[in-house]
């Protein structure tokens, strides 16, 4: 997509950058003073890469700036946005607004991160591929690709993908949004299935899960007729299914997988009371079981170093020194119960933490941090990719904060003392 034949890494290069500062911190005896040495680097180094920034350098490479990129004005920028836009009729807004594009596109070019709506319209407007908009929702927002559920954004991609412009796009979704509702069930189209060699088992599997069903319907649509058809198919049958099933199901299991170590955790910290100072005690041992394990025992676990209020709730998230880069990666127990109540879409973050604390925990790779570094990556990637998120991107502090503490001999005591520095610093300079 920007990928450049040589071999001369760009002054740009997030992730370039992100590894260079990541191999800086374990490469340099990390066996001491781990917690310190990651803190510091995400202060100084490892800061959060706006959506503004990666909008600028999709500019400078499509237009194909010369000068260095730290020397263009942002004025250049936003002046590139308001002539694309105008040559190919895109308006500031999917909706009426009094705002000016020319304020919007400052606004896009300096915010740290926008709406899922605000990418399909830069889309439009700065004639971008199929897979420029899914790099944006997937690499910059950190969300799942185009949603093969969502009428809009089905209708948005057909058009990106077919070159149309804004105008066509408005006609079809004007008349889509409006008859879509009477056109009556419609059933995907399994020929088009077999013309792409499925093989029967795969379609069999396919059909129990809404979200690889509609992903793979998704990417066959070729004409206007068979938008529609696929858009009165998910009318009638996904209502409910908005939200990604394979997330949900992975987001499940890595849950209940967690309840089972946190009770066997709760069961041999019982066990060593009872050993070594069960002397006077009454009363019978607990077996704990999943069951027993709820919200407030994850987070009591996991969110263990942040500091809480008179009534047990955890501190605000802007009192800790990493607001900024640890911004909505808390498993707070209201998060958590919104998860389960399927109130909050599972995000690919709840994915990766879930799964970093179940690696920390597994004593297979104790004494080989590098064994379970792998490990790790390898297993978050095959999660991340069966629920269509990207893979781990160490251009973000957080990953790049949980994969550093993957290095270090006790992940969760690196990962907690980490925690413990930003809300005491922040503490510190008020």
């Amino acid at each position: 997509m920007w990928e450049e034949e040589s071999t001369e890494i760009p002054e740009e290069d997030f992730t370039w950058k992100a590894w260079e500062s990541f191999y800086d911190v374990v490469d340099r005896d990390f066996g001491d003073q781990e917690a310190e040495k990651i803190y510091e680097a995400l202060g100084k180094r490892l800061r959060c890469v706006s959506f503004g920034e990666y909008l600028k350098r999709y500019i400078y490479r499509k237009v194909g700036f010369t000068e260095p990129f730290g020397e263009i004005p942002l004025d250049e920028y936003r002046k590139i946005i308001l002539s694309s836009f105008a040559e190919r009729n895109t308006p500031g807004s999917f909706y009426e607004t009094t705002a000016k594009l020319s304020a919007l596109s400052k606004n896009w070019l300096t915010q740290q991160t926008v709406r899922r709506q605000v990418v399909f319209l830069l889309g439009f407007g700065l004639g971008m591929s199929e897979a420029d908009v899914n790099y944006f929702l997937t690499a910059v927002l950190r969300e799942q690709g185009i949603n093969p559920k969502d009428p809009f954004e089905v209708v948005c991609s057909y058009c990106i993908k077919k070159g149309y412009q804004y105008p066509k796009f408005q006609q079809l979704w004007d008349e889509i949004s409006r008859n879509v509702a009477g056109k009556g069930e419609r059933q995907i189209n399994e020929e088009r299935l077999k013309e792409e060699r499925l093989k029967e088992e795969r379609i069999k599997k396919e059909e129990s899960d809404f979200t690889v069903r509609y992903r793979t319907a998704f990417h066959l649509i070729q004409t206007e007729d068979e938008l529609r058809n696929y858009l009165a198919n998910l009318r009638q049958n996904n209502q409910k299914f908005r939200h990604s099933v394979t997330a949900r199901k992975a987001f499940d299991s890595l849950y209940d997988e967690t309840r089972d170590v946190i009770a066997a955790l709760y069961q041999k910290e019982q066990e060593s009371i009872w050993q070594y100072g069960a002397e006077g005690k009454t009363g019978n041992r607990k077996e704990f079981r999943r069951e027993d394990i709820g919200e407030s025992d994850l987070e009591h676990v996991i969110c263990a170093a942040i500091p809480v209020d008179r009534h047990g709730n955890l501190a605000a998230a802007k009192a800790s020194e990493l607001a900024g880069q640890f911004e909505g990666k808390r498993l707070s127990r209201q998060h958590l119960r919104d998860l389960r109540t399927e109130k909050t879409e599972v995000g690919r973050f709840d994915l990766i933490t879930l799964n970093f604390f179940l690696f920390s925990q597994k004593t297979e790779y104790e004494n080989t941090p590098k064994r379970r570094y792998s490990a790790f990556i390898e297993s978050t990637n095959a999660i991340l990719k069966e629920c269509d998120f990207m893979p781990l991107y160490v251009a973000n502090p957080y990953e790049s904060f949980l994969l550093m503490c993957m290095l270090a001999d006790e992940p969760m005591e690196i990962y907690a003392e980490v925690y413990e520095l930003a809300y005491k610093g922040k503490l510190q300079s008020t």
